[in-house]
């Protein structure tokens, strides 16, 4: 389904099942796919998926509008489309960067968060790794290949299975006469590397947002993202945080691994 958002732009989203909101927002290049391994845990919650515009099934728009504060007013104008008043937010990556976003502008629109592998630090060595394929097509020609290439490009990923290397990249890859390509505007390059770090806030005051809300942090044990000191002092500046580190996962989890379901369950269940 698609819906006009506040600038007129027709974003992708789904709508499934009944209950207490959860709006599941993906990462920087990723699409609401991304949260087909957590579906059947969100069973009796009505799960909400949206891909930012320049994503996915979604419109592109100018690439000055690929930002935070712009996916953030998308994100309300889809809670506002459903008539949803409250949503929890299960936030990948870019998602919890705009979950904290809307917890320090509007947050009696939250009912908790669960940020996944995310936190008010990014680190330098994670940028770069992003840097390094944001925007360009891969050189893959076939799915095969990249599943078979997977492994050994992504680091902290141990025992991973290939039929979930292969479900990857047929998430997140189109195969072309010409090889495969990305499934979002490559101009998000430009939107992401193009900003002015000087004018990038201080994000502990966003996350010191989050106080009083249910709170869940999933890590990637190996993540170059999220460093495990920065996911301390979360912990310590938010008591009621569930904090779980993924072994053999790195930037990011895929929300189906033992830890991930626990540190979900318990937050669920925390919910109003």
């Amino acid at each position: 389904m698609k819906f006009a958002s506040f600038d007129g732009t027709e974003l992708h989203y789904t709508d499934v099942g009944k209950g207490t909101p959860i709006l599941c927002l993906s990462g920087l290049t990723r699409t609401g796919e991304d949260f087909r391994y957590v579906a059947p845990q969100l069973t009796g919650y009505r799960m909400i998926t949206m891909d930012y515009r320049g994503r996915g099934r979604s419109d592109w728009a100018d690439h000055s509008t690929y930002s935070i504060p712009v996916e953030s007013q998308d994100a309300l104008a889809l809670l506002d489309h459903l008539g949803i008043a409250q949503a929890a937010i299960l936030g990948t990556s870019r998602g919890g960067l705009i979950a904290m976003g809307l917890a320090a502008t509007v947050k009696h629109r939250l009912l908790g968060v669960c940020l996944n592998d995310i936190g008010p630090v990014i680190e330098p060595s994670g940028m770069e790794d992003i840097a390094n394929y944001l925007g360009r097509r891969p050189s893959f020609q076939t799915y095969d290949d990249a599943a078979a290439a997977r492994a050994r490009l992504l680091p902290g990923f141990d025992n991973v299975p290939h039929a979930r290397w292969h479900e990857e990249v047929r998430l997140h890859y189109v195969e072309t006469d010409g090889g495969l390509d990305i499934t979002y505007d490559p101009k998000l390059r430009d939107a992401v590397l193009g900003a002015d770090p000087s004018q990038f806030p201080d994000l502990w005051p966003m996350f010191d947002a989050f106080a009083g809300l249910p709170l869940a942090l999933i890590r990637g044990a190996n993540s170059n993202l999220l460093s495990y000191e920065t996911a301390q002092e979360m912990a310590r500046r938010m008591p009621q945080l569930i904090w779980v580190d993924v072994p053999d996962r790195g930037h990011v989890p895929f929300l189906d691994e033992p830890e991930s379901q626990t540190a979900i369950s318990k937050w669920l269940k925390e919910l109003p």
